[in-house]
């Protein structure tokens, strides 16, 4: 059975369960709704439901943006000399490289999210997509390795050729390996080829760049794109985590070394520094130190971690922002959360900085997460909608969605769960006209 709740009252709101409810007894047992007794709304009209397809989405944009401005850049400025392919080349890996530093994240959240809610919905809507930022990223990256393949083709001395021909080859590989299809099939292989490639791009770009007997802008550009590249590692360190087990599924990791995150923002985290990291959502408590990792178990590496409970994990650079961060452009959000996805929306329910409903698909959440996780999400969220797939199978989560949405008179929906989940929730509703936001996997 589906268990769900209607909204509260507006004079008298029912109060938080007790630590000890059930979930059963901690919200209705009326059946959740689905297209059968949802009628969603009707679709935009064909030419705005195109600008909303994911081929279009602004991560798209972005790349071709940037790709526009090269091009109009390289018909400008013809005929093209080599200092003039030499600068486009290193502007746009600076461009490539900076936008995914993490400070420079976390400005972009903080200028994107500081507009006030009276401004108009469309316009809160297109800031809310400021986590598609890695776009500028794509687009940096493919623009840069094409210059540098320009200015190589036109290259004439010997040992500076050799050099410019083995960095367009790693240039490549890393593009190569970057794309989709091996990216989501080798996602391990993509890591350590973009980690290792990367700084080995770097160190040929300073050889080029010094054997060119360039001037002081480009090395200046190449000492910032450096240190950019330097600065998380200068934070790497290894902290203790306490690690408690509710099931074989998930662990919930607590952590308390003089470091306390912001609510919506991401920590990555590692046991081998140099092979892979793993980025999770914070989860601090309100008016305590240290906090929480929710990490299920999704693959080999998290897999190893439920199993082997490690009392140290490595860190490095600082917390991140995240995409439930935009909540603040609204007055009323509705959290979309499947599994694990409730750890990047928890912190957002409990700091109740916007008034926001749950709702969350999960198999047999006191089994899998423990009463005291469930507990807490209920005492945060009284009214929220939670639906044990173990009970009552998979539900039509967009017209979950857009019940809650409906119902709680809310702005916008943000969804944390799967990809193919995200992308049906989120494409589900924006060619409906509701602002709808959920992680991307870019990176």
């Amino acid at each position: 059975m589906t268990t769900s709740s209607s909204p509260p009252p507006p004079a008298s709101p029912a109060p938080p369960p007790a630590p000890s409810a059930s979930l059963s007894t901690s919200t209705s047992t009326s059946p959740s709704p689905d297209r059968r007794s949802v009628e969603l709304p009707p679709l935009l009209s064909a030419p705005r439901r195109l600008l909303k397809h994911p081929r279009l989405m602004h991560h798209n944009r972005l790349a071709a943006l940037v790709l526009l401005a090269n091009l109009a850049y390289a018909y400008g400025s013809r005929p093209l000399s080599m200092e003039a392919l030499a600068h486009a080349s290193l502007a746009n890996l600076a461009l490539a490289v900076l936008v995914r530093q993490q400070y420079v994240i976390n400005l972009l959240f903080r200028l994107a999210t500081s507009a006030p809610t009276h401004w108009p919905l469309r316009l809160r809507w297109t800031l809310g997509k400021v986590y598609h930022f890695g776009g500028l990223h794509v687009g940096g990256a493919l623009a840069g390795a094409a210059w540098f393949l320009a200015l190589t083709l036109r290259t004439t001395d010997g040992s500076l050729r050799a050099v410019g021909w083995t960095l367009v080859a790693l240039l490549a590989v890393i593009v190569a390996t970057a794309l989709p299809p091996f990216r989501s099939r080798h996602h391990d292989h993509f890591e350590k080829i973009h980690r290792f490639g990367g700084w080995g791009a770097l160190a040929l770009f300073w050889t080029h760049t010094l054997m060119a007997a360039p001037g002081p802008g480009p090395v200046s550009v190449l000492a910032l794109v450096t240190f950019s590249v330097a600065l998380p590692w200068l934070r790497l360190r290894k902290v203790d985590v306490r690690l408690e087990r509710p099931s074989r599924h998930v662990v919930l990791a607590r952590f308390d070394h003089g470091v306390t995150p912001f609510a919506g923002s991401s920590t990555a985290i590692s046991r081998s520094p140099l092979k892979e990291w793993h980025s999770f959502a914070n989860v601090p408590a309100p008016g305590e130190s240290g906090f929480r990792l929710t990490v299920s178990r999704a693959g080999d590496w998290t897999g190893a971690f439920i199993d082997d409970l490690p009392r140290k994990v490595w860190t490095k650079g600082i917390t991140t922002a995240g995409v439930a961060n935009i909540e603040v452009l609204f007055t009323k959000v509705v959290y979309v959360a499947t599994g694990s996805g409730i750890g990047p929306c928890l912190p957002h329910l409990l700091a109740a900085e916007v008034p926001s409903r749950l709702v969350w698909a999960t198999r047999d959440p006191r089994a899998t997460y423990g009463d005291a996780l469930v507990d807490e999400i209920l005492a945060a969220q009284p009214h929220a909608v939670v639906h044990d797939t173990s009970r009552s199978g998979k539900p039509d989560m967009v017209a979950l969605a857009y019940a809650a949405y409906r119902d709680f008179g809310a702005e916008a929906v943000i969804c944390i769960s799967n990809r193919k989940l995200t992308w049906q929730v989120v494409h589900g509703l924006e060619r409906r006209g509701i602002p709808a936001y959920g992680a991307i996997w870019d990176s």
